[in-house]
């Protein structure tokens, strides 16, 4: 048996570099074929963590082949053991809470909560996997004398999954109950900006006992996710990111005959009406904006005020300013990020917007590191590239409507759909925000809308390429095809040509 990935030691935030991230194929760490490596940065800090490996087509080619060959094992465990696996799996989670909150700490830049916050709604999508032992049971129903008709949900064969930055261990886990106790067996490529959420998953499913080759990992770039989707051998694949990646993977598979479902960007939309409570809306919109340093797909990025709110938008200026880097809110992911959220600012501040609230210019803590200060624009106007684009960072931009109506249609416009929320304390007022916005998950007075477990995540539009939502019991179906079986056993006197 292999070596467990390493023990991450740090329990403060002080820079501390950690091991080098090989591929996860056939239970063994495997490095790339070509022996090439990518640095890992830790954001806070701007050093080096460590290095993974830049995979190509022979590492996917490996790993895909150790899937395929652990399959009929694995589909031919029964259920209910499949998800032992995944109950043992919860555990050792719970296990290492701290540890891996710690990790993915330094990794991707969080703060301590907002990084626990990441391991635990994980846990939380893997309970629901631990449910489908009693969910997925099929269906039956005598529909005609002597004549029964049933469904089985079989898998798909060798799954794959292409996983971002800003939730290490939560998105991977987004998928791997479902396909898991599916009986699929499945090649995750983790986003090679922080690929050890990952491994560490894949050292924790193997003490829990999954067989070797059911759970792969292969790191990289580019050239591993194209491989991935054109393997003849990989069924379906989903897909967490940028709108423009999951438009051209969607398009690339569905062309090979796959089953895909791509997740995107999104612009979401916090309509405020004038009669909402100051206070709740103030300090879940400053939340909401500025966790995990903006970048979520569902961070308040555009705030619409309706009428005269200007004594929220004053309130919310105040808890903005009063946010401290480091402790309240963590780095953005990279230097590339830091230049991308700037030009933003710059060109809104350049077309007219006001800038109420400028990270621009921050005092990075400790004086190294990829930082942008919590960033609030004024009057910006819905064409501007900060009212429409995702800026994906602490950027709150502000759109002013005269009417509701108006604002609806503000958010109608996007060509995302992936979450809206109004705050208002009149129901008529959210009921009639809720029949018309545009976004697959909507809110009431809630700045993340995100739906908790059994519920499932997913938007509409430029946010979502495929059928279905990713998590639930839409994602077992995703990662399952239906057996339809019609039985006779004996001859009905009555017998049609239908029966």
């Amino acid at each position: 048996m292999p070596s467990p990935a390493p023990s991450f030691q740090a329990r403060s935030h002080d820079f501390a570099p950690y091991a080098p991230c090989h591929n996860w194929i056939a239970g063994q760490w495997t490095p790339a074929a070509s022996g090439e490596t990518l640095p890992v940065h830790n954001p806070r800090h701007g050093e080096v963590l460590g290095h993974v490996a830049l995979s190509g087509p022979d590492d996917v080619a490996r790993a895909v082949a150790a899937a395929k060959a652990a399959l009929p094992g694995w589909k031919d465990t029964p259920l209910k053991e499949r998800v032992q696996v995944l109950f043992r799996l919860k555990h050792l989670l719970e296990r290492d809470l701290d540890e891996l909150s710690w990790l993915v700490s330094h990794e991707n830049g969080k703060v301590l909560p907002e990084a626990r916050g990441d391991v635990l709604k994980g846990i939380e999508c893997l309970e629901y996997g631990l449910s489908l032992e009693n969910m997925a049971q099929g269906e039956q129903l005598d529909v005609s004398r002597g004549i029964n008709c049933s469904t089985s949900h079989e898998p798909l064969g060798v799954c794959a999954g292409v996983v971002p930055f800003n939730f290490p261990v939560m998105v991977p886990l987004w998928m791997l109950p479902q396909a898991l106790a599916a009986g699929n067996t499945f090649v995750l490529k983790p986003s090679e900006l922080v690929p050890y959420g990952a491994m560490k998953l894949a050292s924790l499913l193997q003490e829990a006992g999954l067989p070797d080759g059911v759970f792969n990992t292969v790191n990289g770039a580019q050239p591993a996710v194209e491989g991935l989707v054109d393997h003849p051998d990989v069924k379906a694949m989903a897909f967490v990111g940028s709108t423009r990646v999951a438009r051209l993977l969607y398009a690339r598979g569905a062309a090979l005959g796959k089953r895909m479902l791509c997740l995107g960007g999104a612009k979401n939309h916090l309509l405020v009406a004038p009669d909402a409570d100051p206070e709740l809306t103030a300090t879940t919109v400053v939340a909401s904006a500025y966790g995990c340093a903006g970048q979520r797909c569902m961070a308040a990025s555009l705030m619409i005020g309706v009428g005269d709110v200007q004594a929220i938008v004053d309130q919310i200026a105040a808890i903005t300013r009063k946010l401290r880097l480091g402790e309240d809110m963590g780095p953005v992911i990279s230097q590339a990020a830091v230049d991308r959220i700037h030009r933003y600012i710059d060109q809104a501040e350049q077309m007219g917007a006001k800038v109420l609230v400028d990270g621009r210019r921050v005092a990075a803590p400790g004086g190294r590191g990829h930082w942008v200060g919590p960033t609030i624009l004024d009057h910006v106007r819905p064409d501007m590239p900060a009212g429409c684009e995702e800026i994906f960072g602490p950027v709150l931009s502000i759109v002013r409507a005269r009417t509701l109506d108006e604002a609806i249609a503000i958010e109608n416009a996007s060509s995302y759909g992936n979450a809206a929320s109004i705050f208002t304390t009149n129901g008529a007022v959210a009921r009639h925000c809720l029949e018309r916005f545009e976004a697959g998950m909507c809110g009431v007075n809630v700045g993340v809308p995100v739906p908790r477990e059994p519920f499932g995540f997913g938007g509409w539009n430029d946010s979502l390429f495929g059928h279905g939502d990713l998590t639930g019991y839409d994602g077992f179906r995703f990662w399952t095809r239906p057996r339809k079986v019609t039985s006779r056993w004996s001859l009905s006197k009555d017998a049609t040509w239908m029966s």
